[in-house]
């Protein structure tokens, strides 16, 4: 199983929100049984070792939903992201993500597995 994170542009204008998309991949010959519910599922934004936001933060609650993939084939999970920041536990925060072409990046998490990182730009 492999793990990979996209976001739908490279760039995005002042006011275009980002969609994160997580993609997991059954790169073997046997279909595999995975959980690719929210309690696995994390769609994480960081700016150098900032962290800006986790999908985690604010989850209102976490579900299981177990999916056999088939050899070669991939499910997917889109995540609108509203250019926010947050902070474990979901505590109220001002600071905003900085635009004027600052980069950012995307990482997909599934269970133990993390993907490759995405960078793309706020303008």
């Amino acid at each position: 199983m492999t793990v990979s994170g996209s976001t739908d542009k490279a760039a995005y204008g002042p006011g275009e929100n980002p969609m994160l998309t997580l993609k997991v991949t059954n790169g073997g010959t046997m279909p595999c049984e995975v959980n690719i519910g929210t309690s696995q599922m994390e769609f994480l934004v960081t700016s150098g070792a900032d962290r800006i936001f986790s999908s985690r933060d604010c989850q209102a609650k976490s579900e299981d939903l177990v999916k056999v993939i088939a050899p070669g084939a991939s499910e997917t999970a889109n995540f609108p992201w509203s250019r926010t920041r947050s902070v474990e536990g979901c505590q109220p925060i001002e600071a905003k993500p900085g635009g004027g072409g600052a980069y950012y990046i995307f990482t997909a998490k599934l269970g133990s597995k993390a993907s490759p990182k995405a960078v793309f730009q706020l303008n």
